[in-house]
């Protein structure tokens, strides 16, 4: 887990003066205050990235230390423990976090966690604007009073799939020629997988509004291609269980919901490769548009449905 989420290559401290670290964290991450104890010594370390409108930041103060901050106002906060553990402390309730679990911070939370001395972070700050922008374009409904996690923390392995995406978007990060318009893509799809994947106050398109016949569904997933569809959300949307699901699919169309989807998100592909008149900036632009973020099987699928790469469908269309 460590070496996928920001390598040394996004260092900007090591071994240095926790306050320097804490000065830091202020102006990139977000507002708080630190209390040392007397052991802690000069050896914090941070790995920080600017992504689109997300910041990702790896560190380590080097002792135990108490973070607090009444809010973060305007931001959520999502931390995974890599290393040691940490107490955080909410209105009448407290957690012991350990390596492998994730803590989600609302931005009117009172923030107070006390770290171990070998306490190790990886933290993305996600802006507001990212996540109701999400809703925005899926027509989730979302409270006047903002979106907000109903629960804070969770293990890795009950989100599956997220560590893996976090850890791509680390590695993009560092990448060498950096595109904004990818990272963009990237910051959509990690808003969109919080959103389906954590409980939340938002409440999503329910299909099962006048009967979730497979035509209601396939309409629900054609008006959402470019979002992240799991058999799972399409259950929930449609107030079934997946295996109901699989059984509809099975006998409507003969395939399963998940190749379904791949289908139609590939044909959408081919359509606008192979028209002038579809503007298509770069391959990768288009596949992570539909949400294909391992580039490689996203070719290798495509090459399987129209006997071609992505590339020469292109090439034709001049």
């Amino acid at each position: 887990m460590d070496s996928r989420l920001l390598s040394e290559r996004s260092s900007v401290f090591q071994h240095a003066d926790p306050h320097a670290v804490s000065d830091y964290v202020n102006l990139h991450v977000g507002q708080h205050c630190i209390g040392l104890s007397r052991t802690t010594r000069p050896q914090a370390s941070l790995n920080h990235r600017k992504f689109a409108e997300l910041d990702l930041c790896r560190i380590s103060y080097g002792g135990s230390v108490r973070v607090t901050s009444p809010a973060l106002e305007n931001i959520f906060h999502l931390q995974v423990l890599l290393r040691g553990n940490c107490l955080w402390r909410g209105p009448r309730r407290e957690h012991h976090l350990v390596p492998g679990e994730l803590l989600l911070i609302n931005p009117d939370d009172p923030v107070d966690l006390t770290y171990s001395e070998d306490c190790e972070k990886f933290i993305l700050k996600l802006p507001i604007e990212v996540l109701e922008s999400v809703c925005d374009e899926q027509r989730w409904k979302r409270p006047a009073s903002g979106v907000r996690f109903v629960r804070n923390h969770y293990q890795l392995d009950e989100l599956e799939g997220f560590l893996g995406l976090l850890g791509m978007v680390c590695q993009e990060s560092e990448a060498s020629d950096p595109l904004l318009r990818v990272q963009e893509h990237y910051t959509q799809i990690v808003g969109s997988k919080l959103l389906t994947l954590m409980q939340t106050n938002i409440s999503r398109e329910n299909l099962a509004a006048g009967g979730a016949s497979l035509e209601r569904i396939l309409d629900y997933i054609e008006r959402n291609l470019k979002q992240e569809l799991s058999a799972g959300h399409l259950a929930l949307q449609a107030c079934m269980s997946e295996r109901s699901l699989y059984v509809l699919f099975e006998r409507g169309l003969g395939v399963t919901p998940l190749h379904y989807i791949r289908q139609r998100k590939l044909a959408r592909i081919h359509t606008c490769l192979s028209d002038p008149h579809c503007t298509v900036r770069s391959l990768t632009e288009l596949a992570l548009d539909y949400g294909f973020v391992h580039l490689g099987r996203f070719s290798a699928s495509y090459r399987q449905q129209y006997g071609e790469l992505p590339s020469s469908t292109l090439k034709r269309r001049h």
